[in-house]
């Protein structure tokens, strides 16, 4: 049977961990709220409404793609395409292609961000091959413009975080729905989570400082793994009503 990401692809060990993913949300919540491109997400309302549902519904999409067959995945990619066309088609109008590949930039940088954090530095060789497959995902979407190669994506990255990125009304706004949603207390640790994966760029529109208080939690949680305790560090500081939902995401699908 042919998959869309070999088995042994290290995307699929990025995006079989909760934790792995947890920090790409972080990375990708902070870069949103800058996106000068997030008044689409306003359009649907979904995200300002629910942003633990967004995230939870934009992992199920990426973890289809990545764990299904090949037909499964590009059946996924299909769906979420005419998801964007209907949206489009609603408005009236076309969501720009850079809008696009920034989504997909950062997938492809927060999963290599994440997983260097996490769990231990990537080989050129698999950080080419996280490019390649959110890469493949954008060409099945018909994205166009997008780079042919990783170090071509690492200029059009920067150029990117450079040009598209604005500290606007709907920047605060998300912020307060972060807030709202998480709480204090986890809104607090989704700030330091971000101070910890996200670029320079945007670490300095948002003003998120240069060191993380998490960095100490960080090596008590990697040493609690080991002891088989870290599900239980996890529990403490998540919402009770997405628990499930987060487990579920450290079973990597055969």
């Amino acid at each position: 049977m042919r998959y869309f990401v070999d088995k042994g692809s290290v995307v699929r060990e990025i995006w079989g961990k909760s934790d792995t993913i947890l920090f790409i949300f972080a990375g990708a919540s902070a870069e949103f709220a800058l996106n000068k491109a997030v008044d689409w997400l306003y359009y649907t309302g979904r995200l300002p409404a629910d942003p633990l549902g967004r995230l939870f519904s934009t992992v199920a999409y990426a973890r289809r793609i990545v764990f299904s067959d090949l037909d499964g995945a590009q059946r996924a990619i299909d769906q979420m395409a005419a998801i964007h066309a209907s949206v489009e088609a609603s408005r009236g109008m076309a969501i720009p292609d850079w809008a696009y590949r920034d989504v997909l930039f950062m997938l492809i940088d927060y999963s290599i961000r994440s997983q260097e954090l996490l769990e231990r530095r990537l080989t050129e060789a698999e950080k080419i091959e996280v490019f390649a497959v959110f890469n493949r995902m954008g060409s099945r979407m018909g994205i166009s413009g997008l780079p042919a190669t990783y170090p071509d994506w690492l200029l059009m990255r920067e150029e990117h975080l450079r040009q598209n990125l604005l500290h606007g009304p709907y920047t605060a706004d998300l912020y307060r729905q972060y807030r709202k949603h998480l709480g204090l207390v986890r809104y607090a640790l989704l700030l330091q989570g971000q101070v910890l994966v996200v670029p320079a760029t945007v670490n300095k529109m948002l003003r998120l400082g240069s060191v993380s208080l998490l960095t100490p939690v960080l090596a008590l949680y990697k040493f609690s793994r080991k002891l088989r305790m870290a599900w239980l560090l996890k529990a403490a500081i998540l919402p009770a009503s997405y628990k499930a939902q987060i487990k579920e995401l450290d079973t990597i699908p055969s």
